[in-house]
């Protein structure tokens, strides 16, 4: 069993039902190479430790204190608290679930948890951005039972301008996904006014439709997490970006499903 290899979990969500088939804990990785407008984990940019501010009430007075985002854990330290929930994933057909940040930033930490898991007998899953070397994503298809993965857009330009990086690798490494035969499902994040373009509609739907039997997820912004930014002392790109209203997200699903696509809400 792998106790040398270190990784830095900034969360734990216990009994996660929308990351993954059944009932899942779902592991959250710090560090990630994007810088997306609408993130709503801006701590887990950073791969390493960092202080965030916290306000306090007590007695009609506020005090700030600070609270550390990050903490360094092995592999069996981390899969020794996923197991914890054993029966849950067996009743439910759930498991484990690796999310970030960008899992990929840690690949070796991520290696060596999804080996673990799969020793423990875990049905493994990644959320993930894609954005990794080929021969990444060809190591994780060997332990990995499903992918979330996110699509942004397919115009390279506009990736670059709203992620800060291209997105050629990460249609790359979705196609190679496919043609491995490993289950796929697609995250869409749908911001108003960024990612819900006609044409950017249309081509995410025709690359999804492209991946035979794909599903896919649509993600509505919202501004849970905002305040972090302040928190933390970075801007906030989206100040004035109101929620998609649920005509809005009705729509943008109608749209998909005259794809002939499987449509989900959230996740």
């Amino acid at each position: 069993m792998d106790n040398k290899t270190k990784g830095m979990i900034f969360n734990f969500k216990k009994y996660a039902v929308h990351d993954g088939p059944g009932i899942r804990t779902t592991v959250f990785l710090k560090g990630c190479p994007m810088e997306c407008w609408w993130c709503h984990n801006p701590e887990a940019r950073n791969a390493a430790p960092e202080k965030i501010e916290k306000n306090i009430k007590l007695d009609g007075i506020t005090k700030k204190t600070y609270k550390t985002i990050g903490r360094e854990m092995s592999v069996r330290e981390v899969m020794d608290e996923v197991e914890k929930d054993l029966i849950f994933y067996e009743s439910s057909g759930g498991g484990v679930t690796f999310s970030g940040g960008e899992v990929f930033v840690q690949k070796d930490f991520l290696f060596g948890c999804l080996k673990e898991a799969k020793r423990r007998g875990m049905h493994t899953c990644i959320d993930t951005t894609g954005y990794t070397s080929a021969d990444n994503m060809e190591k994780a298809i060997e332990l990995t039972d499903l992918f979330l993965y996110d699509i942004k857009f397919v115009d390279d330009e506009q990736h670059k301008k709203y992620t800060g990086v291209s997105n050629e690798r990460i249609l790359d490494n979705i196609r190679r996904i496919r043609a491995s035969g490993t289950p796929l499902r697609v995250r869409f994040p749908l911001i108003p006014g960024i990612t819900d373009s006609r044409e950017n509609l249309r081509d995410v739907a025709e690359l999804t439709a492209s991946l035979t039997e794909t599903e896919i997820d649509v993600l509505p912004y919202h501004r849970i997490g905002s305040d972090k930014y302040s928190r933390l002392s970075m801007p906030y790109m989206m100040d004035g970006v109101k929620e998609p209203t649920e005509e809005e997200v009705q729509k943008v699903c109608d749209y998909f499903k005259s794809y002939g696509l499987t449509v989900g809400v959230g996740g």
